[in-house]
Protein backbone atom coordinates (compact mmCIF):
# COMPACT_ATOMS: atom_id res chain seq x y z
CA UNK A 1 0.00 0.00 0.00
CA UNK A 2 1.27 3.55 -0.93
CA UNK A 3 2.01 5.79 2.28
CA UNK A 4 0.78 9.35 1.93
CA UNK A 5 4.28 10.72 1.24
CA UNK A 6 4.65 8.55 -1.28
CA UNK A 7 1.38 9.47 -3.09
CA UNK A 8 2.37 13.25 -2.50
CA UNK A 9 5.41 12.72 -3.92
CA UNK A 10 4.46 11.14 -7.10
CA UNK A 11 1.63 13.73 -7.35
CA UNK A 12 4.15 16.49 -6.99
CA UNK A 13 6.43 14.87 -9.92
CA UNK A 14 3.23 14.27 -12.03
CA UNK A 15 2.62 18.35 -11.40
CA UNK A 16 6.44 19.06 -12.48
CA UNK A 17 6.52 16.87 -15.54
CA UNK A 18 3.15 18.54 -16.46
CA UNK A 19 4.39 21.93 -15.93
CA UNK A 20 7.82 21.21 -17.75
CA UNK A 21 6.15 19.55 -21.04
CA UNK A 22 3.74 23.03 -21.02
CA UNK A 23 7.16 25.02 -20.87
CA UNK A 24 8.44 22.68 -23.69
CA UNK A 25 5.79 23.24 -25.72
CA UNK A 26 5.54 27.08 -25.48
CA UNK A 27 8.25 28.79 -27.86
CA UNK A 28 9.94 31.37 -26.30
CA UNK A 29 10.09 34.74 -28.54
CA UNK A 30 11.76 37.94 -27.88
CA UNK A 31 9.95 41.03 -28.88
CA UNK A 32 11.44 44.46 -29.18
CA UNK A 33 9.30 47.61 -29.65
CA UNK A 34 10.17 50.92 -31.45
CA UNK A 35 9.55 53.31 -28.47
CA UNK A 36 9.14 53.20 -24.80
CA UNK A 37 6.07 52.15 -22.32
CA UNK A 38 3.57 54.81 -23.97
CA UNK A 39 0.20 54.43 -25.19
CA UNK A 40 0.63 52.40 -28.36
CA UNK A 41 2.48 50.00 -26.33
CA UNK A 42 -0.84 48.70 -25.48
CA UNK A 43 -1.13 47.10 -29.00
CA UNK A 44 1.71 44.47 -27.89
CA UNK A 45 1.39 44.66 -23.98
CA UNK A 46 -2.65 43.84 -23.57
CA UNK A 47 -2.47 40.45 -25.74
CA UNK A 48 0.63 39.44 -23.67
CA UNK A 49 -1.39 40.59 -20.32
CA UNK A 50 -4.94 38.51 -21.54
CA UNK A 51 -2.89 35.56 -22.33
CA UNK A 52 -3.30 35.54 -25.86
CA UNK A 53 0.04 34.94 -26.45
CA UNK A 54 0.44 32.12 -23.86
CA UNK A 55 -2.86 30.75 -25.53
CA UNK A 56 -0.85 30.51 -28.65
CA UNK A 57 1.58 28.42 -26.71
CA UNK A 58 4.45 31.44 -26.93
CA UNK A 59 6.26 32.71 -24.15
CA UNK A 60 6.67 36.34 -25.23
CA UNK A 61 9.02 38.99 -23.48
CA UNK A 62 8.49 42.53 -24.87
CA UNK A 63 11.19 45.17 -24.44
CA UNK A 64 10.86 48.85 -24.87
CA UNK A 65 12.81 50.65 -27.47
CA UNK A 66 14.88 53.76 -28.69
CA UNK A 67 13.82 53.99 -32.29
CA UNK A 68 13.26 51.92 -35.43
CA UNK A 69 16.55 51.63 -36.60
CA UNK A 70 17.88 50.12 -33.27
CA UNK A 71 14.79 47.75 -33.44
CA UNK A 72 15.74 46.36 -37.09
CA UNK A 73 19.31 46.47 -36.34
CA UNK A 74 18.57 44.06 -33.21
CA UNK A 75 16.37 41.81 -34.66
CA UNK A 76 18.81 41.50 -37.61
CA UNK A 77 21.68 40.50 -34.86
CA UNK A 78 19.35 37.80 -33.65
CA UNK A 79 19.00 39.56 -29.70
CA UNK A 80 15.59 40.13 -31.10
CA UNK A 81 13.17 37.46 -32.46
CA UNK A 82 10.53 39.85 -33.83
CA UNK A 83 10.16 43.87 -33.20
CA UNK A 84 8.01 46.73 -34.36
CA UNK A 85 9.44 49.55 -36.56
CA UNK A 86 9.23 51.80 -39.24
CA UNK A 87 9.10 50.21 -42.71
CA UNK A 88 11.63 52.88 -43.93
CA UNK A 89 13.86 52.02 -41.66
CA UNK A 90 13.61 48.52 -42.18
CA UNK A 91 13.85 50.01 -45.90
CA UNK A 92 17.17 51.22 -45.19
CA UNK A 93 18.47 48.12 -43.66
CA UNK A 94 18.50 46.33 -46.31
CA UNK A 95 19.65 48.16 -49.01
CA UNK A 96 22.65 49.29 -47.16
CA UNK A 97 23.74 45.74 -45.64
CA UNK A 98 23.08 43.90 -48.98
CA UNK A 99 25.66 41.53 -48.27
CA UNK A 100 24.04 41.13 -44.21
CA UNK A 101 22.92 37.45 -43.98
CA UNK A 102 20.34 37.98 -41.69
CA UNK A 103 18.01 40.93 -42.74
CA UNK A 104 14.72 40.88 -40.91
CA UNK A 105 11.12 41.26 -42.68
CA UNK A 106 8.06 42.97 -42.35
CA UNK A 107 5.11 40.10 -41.69
CA UNK A 108 2.28 42.40 -40.80
CA UNK A 109 1.93 46.24 -41.58
CA UNK A 110 0.36 47.97 -38.11
CA UNK A 111 0.57 51.73 -39.21
CA UNK A 112 -0.71 51.77 -42.49
CA UNK A 113 -0.03 56.00 -42.98
CA UNK A 114 3.04 57.16 -41.42
CA UNK A 115 2.45 59.15 -38.68
CA UNK A 116 4.67 61.60 -39.55
CA UNK A 117 3.92 65.17 -39.53
CA UNK A 118 5.69 68.71 -39.46
CA UNK A 119 4.63 70.76 -36.39
CA UNK A 120 4.86 74.50 -35.71
CA UNK A 121 3.31 76.79 -33.85
CA UNK A 122 0.41 79.00 -35.15
CA UNK A 123 2.30 82.32 -33.69
CA UNK A 124 4.85 81.78 -36.23
CA UNK A 125 2.97 82.40 -38.88
CA UNK A 126 3.63 78.85 -40.66
CA UNK A 127 0.28 77.63 -42.13
CA UNK A 128 0.99 75.28 -45.49
CA UNK A 129 3.96 73.59 -46.00
CA UNK A 130 5.17 75.82 -48.90
CA UNK A 131 5.62 78.75 -45.31
CA UNK A 132 8.66 76.22 -44.32
CA UNK A 133 11.24 77.33 -46.84
CA UNK A 134 13.73 78.62 -45.91
CA UNK A 135 12.81 77.75 -42.29
CA UNK A 136 14.17 76.21 -39.15
CA UNK A 137 13.74 72.78 -38.89
CA UNK A 138 14.79 70.62 -35.53
CA UNK A 139 14.83 66.92 -34.96
CA UNK A 140 16.49 64.12 -33.58
CA UNK A 141 18.74 62.87 -36.45
CA UNK A 142 17.30 59.20 -36.48
CA UNK A 143 13.67 61.01 -36.37
CA UNK A 144 12.00 59.42 -39.25
CA UNK A 145 9.56 62.03 -40.47
CA UNK A 146 13.31 64.25 -40.81
CA UNK A 147 14.91 61.30 -42.75
CA UNK A 148 11.69 61.20 -44.89
CA UNK A 149 11.64 65.00 -44.80
CA UNK A 150 13.09 65.51 -48.59
CA UNK A 151 10.38 63.36 -50.04
CA UNK A 152 7.65 65.91 -47.93
CA UNK A 153 9.82 68.57 -49.62
CA UNK A 154 9.61 67.54 -52.99
CA UNK A 155 6.30 66.95 -53.02
CA UNK A 156 5.36 70.17 -51.69
CA UNK A 157 7.88 72.55 -53.44
CA UNK A 158 9.71 73.01 -50.19
CA UNK A 159 13.19 74.31 -50.25
CA UNK A 160 16.37 75.75 -48.11
CA UNK A 161 15.39 74.16 -44.92
CA UNK A 162 18.02 74.76 -42.17
CA UNK A 163 18.00 71.39 -39.85
CA UNK A 164 19.05 71.55 -35.81
CA UNK A 165 20.02 68.36 -34.54
CA UNK A 166 19.27 67.72 -31.06
CA UNK A 167 18.41 64.75 -28.49
CA UNK A 168 14.49 63.34 -28.61
CA UNK A 169 13.40 65.48 -25.13
CA UNK A 170 14.73 68.74 -26.22
CA UNK A 171 12.69 68.81 -29.24
CA UNK A 172 9.32 69.77 -28.00
CA UNK A 173 10.80 72.10 -25.82
CA UNK A 174 12.93 73.81 -28.84
CA UNK A 175 9.92 74.20 -30.35
CA UNK A 176 8.02 76.14 -27.56
CA UNK A 177 10.72 78.42 -26.61
CA UNK A 178 11.12 79.46 -30.15
CA UNK A 179 14.83 78.19 -30.65
CA UNK A 180 13.26 76.72 -34.14
CA UNK A 181 10.79 77.41 -36.34
CA UNK A 182 9.08 73.96 -36.63
CA UNK A 183 9.71 69.99 -35.85
CA UNK A 184 9.35 67.28 -37.31
CA UNK A 185 8.18 63.69 -35.44
CA UNK A 186 5.24 61.43 -34.96
CA UNK A 187 1.89 63.28 -34.41
CA UNK A 188 0.87 61.41 -31.43
CA UNK A 189 4.42 61.85 -29.70
CA UNK A 190 4.85 65.36 -30.21
CA UNK A 191 1.60 66.48 -29.66
CA UNK A 192 0.95 65.78 -26.55
CA UNK A 193 4.70 66.31 -25.46
CA UNK A 194 4.22 69.95 -26.62
CA UNK A 195 0.75 69.60 -24.61
CA UNK A 196 2.84 68.97 -21.26
CA UNK A 197 5.45 71.69 -21.87
CA UNK A 198 2.06 74.40 -21.57
CA UNK A 199 1.13 74.45 -25.28
CA UNK A 200 -2.11 74.42 -26.19
CA UNK A 201 -2.81 71.77 -29.48
CA UNK A 202 -4.82 74.84 -30.52
CA UNK A 203 -1.89 76.61 -30.91
CA UNK A 204 0.26 74.14 -32.63
CA UNK A 205 -0.08 73.79 -36.89
CA UNK A 206 0.12 70.53 -37.66
CA UNK A 207 0.83 69.17 -41.48
CA UNK A 208 0.60 66.00 -41.43
CA UNK A 209 2.90 63.75 -44.31
CA UNK A 210 -0.08 61.98 -45.26
CA UNK A 211 -2.21 64.66 -45.76
CA UNK A 212 0.12 66.27 -48.41
CA UNK A 213 1.09 63.66 -50.95
CA UNK A 214 3.57 61.36 -48.94
CA UNK A 215 2.10 58.15 -48.82
CA UNK A 216 4.82 56.11 -46.63
CA UNK A 217 3.84 52.90 -44.53
CA UNK A 218 4.59 53.51 -40.96
CA UNK A 219 5.50 50.79 -38.81
CA UNK A 220 5.54 47.19 -39.09
CA UNK A 221 6.12 43.68 -37.11
CA UNK A 222 9.17 42.46 -38.24
CA UNK A 223 10.50 38.84 -37.92
CA UNK A 224 13.90 37.57 -37.96
CA UNK A 225 15.22 35.41 -40.93
CA UNK A 226 15.93 32.74 -38.26
CA UNK A 227 12.75 32.41 -37.08
CA UNK A 228 10.74 32.79 -40.30
CA UNK A 229 12.83 29.43 -41.55
CA UNK A 230 13.36 27.51 -38.12
CA UNK A 231 9.15 27.94 -36.64
CA UNK A 232 7.03 29.69 -38.91
CA UNK A 233 4.26 28.33 -37.25
CA UNK A 234 5.42 30.79 -34.26
CA UNK A 235 4.77 34.20 -36.48
CA UNK A 236 1.39 32.92 -37.29
CA UNK A 237 0.72 32.30 -33.89
CA UNK A 238 2.11 35.27 -32.88
CA UNK A 239 -0.04 37.70 -35.63
CA UNK A 240 -3.46 35.81 -34.47
CA UNK A 241 -2.72 36.61 -30.87
CA UNK A 242 -1.99 40.10 -31.61
CA UNK A 243 -4.94 40.46 -34.20
CA UNK A 244 -7.04 39.29 -31.32
CA UNK A 245 -5.53 41.94 -28.75
CA UNK A 246 -5.67 44.73 -31.29
CA UNK A 247 -9.55 44.76 -31.24
CA UNK A 248 -9.58 44.67 -27.44
CA UNK A 249 -7.58 47.73 -27.56
CA UNK A 250 -9.29 50.23 -30.19
CA UNK A 251 -12.48 48.58 -28.37
CA UNK A 252 -11.49 50.02 -24.67
CA UNK A 253 -8.04 51.98 -25.37
CA UNK A 254 -8.40 53.24 -21.74
CA UNK A 255 -8.24 49.52 -20.55
CA UNK A 256 -5.70 49.19 -22.70
CA UNK A 257 -3.42 51.82 -21.55
CA UNK A 258 -3.56 49.93 -17.67
CA UNK A 259 -1.76 47.44 -19.18
CA UNK A 260 0.89 49.68 -19.93
CA UNK A 261 0.84 51.34 -16.61
CA UNK A 262 1.25 48.32 -15.20
CA UNK A 263 4.77 48.15 -16.62
CA UNK A 264 5.68 51.57 -16.09
CA UNK A 265 3.78 52.41 -13.33
CA UNK A 266 4.94 56.11 -13.72
CA UNK A 267 3.18 57.28 -16.93
CA UNK A 268 -0.06 59.25 -16.83
CA UNK A 269 -2.59 57.15 -17.85
CA UNK A 270 -5.33 59.68 -19.20
CA UNK A 271 -2.39 61.38 -21.49
CA UNK A 272 -1.32 57.65 -22.58
CA UNK A 273 -4.64 56.95 -23.39
CA UNK A 274 -4.86 60.13 -25.70
CA UNK A 275 -1.61 59.23 -27.21
CA UNK A 276 -2.71 55.66 -28.08
CA UNK A 277 -6.57 57.08 -29.07
CA UNK A 278 -4.81 59.51 -31.80
CA UNK A 279 -2.33 56.81 -32.96
CA UNK A 280 -5.48 54.74 -33.35
CA UNK A 281 -7.29 57.45 -35.34
CA UNK A 282 -4.37 58.81 -37.65
CA UNK A 283 -2.40 56.16 -38.41
CA UNK A 284 -3.85 52.30 -37.59
CA UNK A 285 -7.74 52.94 -38.35
CA UNK A 286 -7.07 55.68 -41.74
CA UNK A 287 -9.25 55.69 -44.89
CA UNK A 288 -6.12 53.96 -46.66
CA UNK A 289 -6.05 51.06 -43.38
CA UNK A 290 -9.66 50.64 -44.28
CA UNK A 291 -9.52 50.44 -48.04
CA UNK A 292 -6.09 47.85 -48.20
CA UNK A 293 -7.15 46.36 -44.87
CA UNK A 294 -5.87 46.25 -41.63
CA UNK A 295 -2.14 44.31 -41.22
CA UNK A 296 -1.62 44.00 -45.14
CA UNK A 297 -0.23 46.58 -48.25
CA UNK A 298 -0.80 47.98 -51.24
CA UNK A 299 1.69 46.44 -53.67
CA UNK A 300 2.36 49.13 -55.89
CA UNK A 301 2.32 51.70 -52.80
CA UNK A 302 4.87 49.45 -51.08
CA UNK A 303 6.83 49.37 -54.32
CA UNK A 304 6.76 53.15 -54.31
CA UNK A 305 7.92 54.11 -51.25
CA UNK A 306 11.09 51.60 -51.97
CA UNK A 307 11.46 54.08 -54.92
CA UNK A 308 11.14 57.16 -52.76
CA UNK A 309 13.17 55.73 -49.47
CA UNK A 310 16.04 54.73 -51.74
CA UNK A 311 16.49 58.45 -52.69
CA UNK A 312 15.26 60.21 -50.24
CA UNK A 313 17.90 57.81 -47.41
CA UNK A 314 20.31 58.28 -50.50
CA UNK A 315 20.66 54.35 -50.01
CA UNK A 316 23.66 51.70 -50.96
CA UNK A 317 21.51 50.05 -53.43
CA UNK A 318 17.81 50.28 -54.58
CA UNK A 319 15.34 48.71 -51.83
CA UNK A 320 13.71 45.22 -53.36
CA UNK A 321 9.72 46.00 -52.04
CA UNK A 322 9.26 42.04 -52.08
CA UNK A 323 12.44 41.86 -49.97
CA UNK A 324 10.77 43.52 -47.02
CA UNK A 325 7.40 42.21 -47.27
CA UNK A 326 6.22 38.64 -46.97
CA UNK A 327 2.26 38.25 -46.14
CA UNK A 328 2.33 35.01 -46.00
CA UNK A 329 1.62 34.85 -41.92
CA UNK A 330 -1.11 37.16 -42.05
CA UNK A 331 -4.27 35.78 -40.28
CA UNK A 332 -7.69 34.77 -41.51
CA UNK A 333 -8.94 37.51 -42.84
CA UNK A 334 -11.80 37.49 -40.31
CA UNK A 335 -9.18 37.13 -37.57
CA UNK A 336 -7.92 40.87 -39.66
CA UNK A 337 -11.13 42.06 -39.06
CA UNK A 338 -10.01 44.62 -36.25
CA UNK A 339 -11.04 47.98 -37.48
CA UNK A 340 -14.28 49.54 -36.74
CA UNK A 341 -15.94 51.90 -39.57
CA UNK A 342 -15.86 55.50 -39.44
Amino acid sequence: MKTPFLLRALALAAAGLATNASMAQSTPIKFQLDWRFEGPAALFLTPAAKGYFKDAKLDVTIDAGNGSGGTVTRVASGAYDMGFADTAALMEFHANNADAPNKPVAVMMVYNDTPASVMALRKSGIKTPADLSGKKLGAPVFDAGRRAFPIFAKANAVNGVQWIAMDPPLRETMLARGDVDAITGFTFTSLLNLEARGVKAEDVVVLPYPAYGVKLYGNAIIASPKLIKENPAAIKAFLAAFAKGMKDVIGNPASAVADVKARDGIINADLETRRLQLAIDTAINSANARNEGFGQVNGPRLALMASQVSDAFNTKTRINPDAVWNPSFLPSKAELNVLPKK
